[in-house]
């Protein structure tokens, strides 16, 4: 028998489903998405990569980034974070900080060129390639391709800083709380969250998924952490501009 391969099958008026079959042929269904009578379909996808809807999967997002579906990608740096770096206003003294959902490391970088000692954070293998295709000597960064939620256990209390913009909102909601215990394992006593939260828009589905202030507050402050600051970003790119808000915690020692 020939080895398996993995491939994607579209299906007219339906989402892509994850297959894995031994060749190329066609193949019969036992229901098609507007009935119950037999389909047949081709594949037409390479088998190294395959779409699901799964957020749990790096592969939903690699298909994103190889669709140029990668709408949460600002093509630089954010704003609001270029801001929080200046040195003529810094409000943040640099120290250690990490990204979770990294992308292709804007962020990441700019925090770096401005003295931190950053760590980004990816498991969509996209998103760490562009993160060394884009690196620079003036802004070093440890990148790591990871599971967020399986990160080693060296981590823990290693952070000064940690980084969150659309990751959150980009996980399954269901884990909301994971990663929030997560956020608290890696930051040193003391450490500082720093959370640009998107969207606080009510929407339904996702991703990205709609995010409230009222969840964020109660996630964070229940785990012994206090709210230092709180605003509305002036600015915020203009499509995003009302429905983010920046939220900086800091993870509070008795």
């Amino acid at each position: 028998m020939p080895p398996k391969k993995r491939v994607v099958y579209l299906l007219h008026n339906c989402l892509p489903y994850e297959l894995f079959w031994s060749d190329g042929a066609s193949i019969s269904f036992p229901f098609s998405p507007k009935g119950n009578r037999p389909v047949r379909i081709k594949p037409t996808i390479n088998s190294k990569m395959y779409m699901t809807t799964d957020v749990n999967s790096p592969r939903k997002w690699e298909a994103d980034y190889e669709h140029k579906s990668d709408g949460w990608d600002l093509g630089g740096p954010t704003p609001i974070f270029k801001r929080l770096t200046l040195r003529s206003s810094r409000q943040l003294i640099p120290g250690r900080m990490i990204v979770l959902g990294a992308g292709r490391g804007y962020d990441a970088r700019e925090f770096a060129r401005n003295g931190f000692q950053v760590t980004a954070v990816d498991f969509a293998l996209q998103a760490v390639q562009e993160m060394h295709r884009l690196s620079s000597p003036e802004a070093p960064v440890e990148i790591l391709q990871h599971d967020i939620f399986t990160l080693p256990e060296t981590l823990t209390h290693s952070f000064d800083y940690v980084l969150e913009y659309t990751c959150f909102c980009a996980i399954d909601p269901k884990r909301r709380a994971e990663y929030a215990d997560l956020v608290t394992r890696l930051l040193k006593p003391n450490g500082i969250y720093i959370d640009l939260a998107f969207p606080l828009d009510g929407r339904r589905g996702g991703p990205p998924f709609a995010v409230s202030a009222v969840e964020i507050l109660d996630l964070f402050q229940k785990r012994g952490f206090k709210l230092l600051s709180h605003e509305v970003p002036a600015d915020s790119i203009s499509p995003r501009r009302g429905a983010e808000e920046l939220f900086i915690f800091q993870k509070w020692i008795d």
